[in-house]
């Protein structure tokens, strides 16, 4: 039997073979809160009022209570702390991060014509989601399995020979193959699976009484920026209403880390037991652009009191996709010169995809009260139809993700609160609270169902619910003004070396708790 052990990357590979997943489709449509600093001081709760450039991506509406025109920056300060905890160890990474979060314009002219008295025009950029995070976590303990015995049940299930699996001078899976298993061939060349006695079956490392830990690394960086277009006006200075639409940037950036020290383990050059080791790093880089289409209306009964509707269609997205996975296997007594070791080469081909993904609908609903003429309190519900999110090529959908989806995921629900208080006329003080419901099933949570990863990517992080606390200030003089605000996030997850098996993944709890200082010029004219 001859191996031949290389840094893996995969050729085009179709669809079925998971090249994307129902998690990709997650993690695309992740919402954050951002904005200018009076809005996010408010929690993002400005369904219902309008007049901010961050309305242009909300409520479009909020464009037509503009009595005049407006040009307006923010800057944030992005403070995370990321805390990963596993049964013998706590890690904590911190970054800072300067970021160009908003710039806007809005113009308004008067019509003067029965009913209708104002037309106002906006465009904007605006950061959506930053996807700024890192972690890592050491020492999980393997209890008894490994992602090796993983890989080989994947690969038991999906009926893979060793034909299939092996290289040779006449035959290269991952150019002569198009529908190979990629991981499966990843691990048979790299020593991690190794066919049994039987010969019909594979099997991984880890036997009765094999012991061990890992460790795990994941850095992720990236955006979700849109440039938004927006017309609107207002009906007897009761009605507004809105029309807006959305040209979005996105690219993610990822890599990941996992290693396994095993004892005990399983020696496929020599039989029986010892120690082992692997490593394996997985790069990826998801880019594209995307558009969508979002109305709005804002009704005002009274002076004191405002309701406001809005819908988002989802954004339909162009995405290509490159990953690149490399890995690295020793066996031996103590792992060093005298151990089987089997360095990772370069031999193999970027993988390289072409995709379309179409995010959820979006539904908003909003109130808003004017109390004594000086404070404002907002209320937002929002609905997010996660379970409706697809992806698909020039075939058409993925039903196989589809069934996933349907599968991991419910709706999601945001709920925002907001207050102002006016100190004077030229101060004001404002807080807010915004909760995001996790879309997750509570089986995926709770390991009682298998998930499917992307590509060569095996683990994945669930997100549960998260949460905004939110202060800022504002000052107006004459047409300028400037506005901070302070942003906490935190949010937990769980991260899962891979999908629940036979026997139960590593898992590691992660914490973020972010803090954002915002700050926003402008002048009004």
């Amino acid at each position: 039997m001859k191996k031949i052990l290389f840094t893996i990357a995969a050729i085009s590979l179709p669809m079925l073979l998971s090249a994307q997943s129902a998690i990709d489709a997650n993690l695309f449509a992740q919402p954050d809160l951002r904005g200018t600093a009076r809005f996010v001081g408010m929690a993002g709760a400005f369904g219902a009022l309008g007049g901010d450039l961050s309305s242009l991506n909300q409520n479009p509406a909020g464009v037509g209570v503009y009595r005049g025109s407006e040009v307006g920056i923010t800057f944030d300060v992005d403070g995370q702390s990321v805390e990963s905890r596993t049964a013998t160890a706590t890690d904590k990474l911190t970054q800072t991060k300067f970021i160009f979060a908003n710039a806007g314009y809005v113009g308004t002219a008067n019509i003067n014509d029965e009913g209708t008295q104002t037309l106002s025009w906006g465009a904007s950029y605006s950061r959506l989601a930053s996807f700024n995070r890192q972690y890592r976590g050491r020492g999980m303990s393997l209890n008894g399995n490994s992602l090796s015995n993983y890989i080989a049940e994947v690969t038991n299930a999906g009926g893979w020979t060793e034909k299939d699996l092996e290289t040779t001078h006449t035959y290269d899976p991952y150019r002569d193959y198009p529908y190979a298993p990629w991981l499966s061939i990843y691990a048979y060349d790299s020593y991690l699976i190794n066919p049994d006695e039987s010969g019909k079956n594979f099997q991984g490392l880890a036997k009765a009484g094999t012991t061990g830990d890992a460790n795990f690394d994941v850095r992720e960086r990236g955006f979700n920026d849109e440039y938004s277009f927006n017309i609107g006006g207002s009906v007897n200075s009761t009605f507004y209403w809105g029309i807006g639409f959305g040209i979005n940037d996105f690219e993610l950036n990822s890599y990941t880390f996992y290693d396994e020290q095993l004892y005990n383990a399983y020696d496929p050059g020599n039989g029986g037991t010892g120690p082992g080791y692997f490593s394996m790093d997985n790069w990826r880089v998801v880019r594209g652009t995307g558009f969508n289409v979002k109305g709005g209306i804002i009704y005002r009964p009274t002076n004191e009191l405002r309701f406001g509707i809005a819908a988002h269609t989802p954004t339909w997205y162009d995405f290509r996709e490159n990953y690149y996975t490399s890995g690295s296997y020793s066996f031996g007594s103590g792992l060093q010169s005298d151990a089987h070791n089997y360095p990772e080469t370069n031999n193999g081909y970027d993988a390289d995809f072409c995709y379309f993904y179409r995010s959820p609908w979006r539904l908003m609903l909003s109130a808003a009260g004017v109390v004594g003429g000086r404070a404002i309190v907002s209320f937002d519900y929002e609905y997010v139809g996660q379970q409706n999110a697809a992806i698909s090529d020039d075939g058409g959908e993925f039903l196989d993700i589809r069934d996933d989806i349907h599968r991991y995921y419910k709706a999601g629900n945001i709920f925002r609160v907001g207050a102002e208080f006016k100190v004077t006329p030229q101060f004001a003080v404002r807080a807010g609270y915004n909760y995001q419901m996790s879309p997750v099933k509570n089986e995926v949570q709770d390991n009682m169902i298998p998930v499917t990863t992307s590509g060569m990517q095996t683990s994945y992080t669930l997100d549960n619910n998260t949460q905004y606390i939110t202060a800022g200030l504002g000052y107006r003089w004459e047409n300028f003004y400037v506005d901070a605000a302070y942003v906490h996030k935190k949010r937990e997850s769980v991260y899962h070396a891979f999908s629940p098996s036979s026997q139960q993944a590593p898992t590691a709890s992660i914490t973020d708790n972010n803090n954002r200082f915002v700050l926003s010029l402008g002048f009004k004219f």
